[in-house]
């Protein structure tokens, strides 16, 4: 199971990485949410992998509930940072017209 879960982490992590290395507002917007579940994954793993346990401290095994609670919260804030992201990328393209990343700007005499 560890392994399973470690894969998929490393999957959206690299997924991640690769589309918000792209020239485009859209793929790094997606990047950045396939970043943010690849973190949301790996925090809510680290309050052990256990079936069939109590999310509370008592006899036996136990699951933490912390982490939960920090993911729940995360969740949240990554979707209300991903509609701000997609708010400005979408002014952006209705402004310049296109929705390229440059990091460099045209001289002046090139410009019509």
């Amino acid at each position: 199971m560890e392994v399973l879960v470690a894969i998929a982490i490393g999957t959206l992590t690299a997924c991640g990485i690769y589309l918000m290395l792209r020239a485009r507002t859209f793929p790094v917007i997606l990047g950045l949410s396939l970043l943010s579940y690849a973190v949301n994954l790996f925090i809510f793993i680290s309050g052990r992998i256990r079936l069939d346990a109590a999310p509370i401290i008592g006899q036996g095994p136990y699951t933490d509930p912390l982490p939960q609670a920090l993911v729940l919260t995360a969740i949240v804030i990554s979707f209300g940072m991903t509609a701000v992201l997609v708010i400005m990328a979408l002014g952006a393209y209705l402004t310049a017209g296109h929705d390229r990343i440059d990091t460099e700007d045209k001289p002046a005499e090139d410009q019509p």
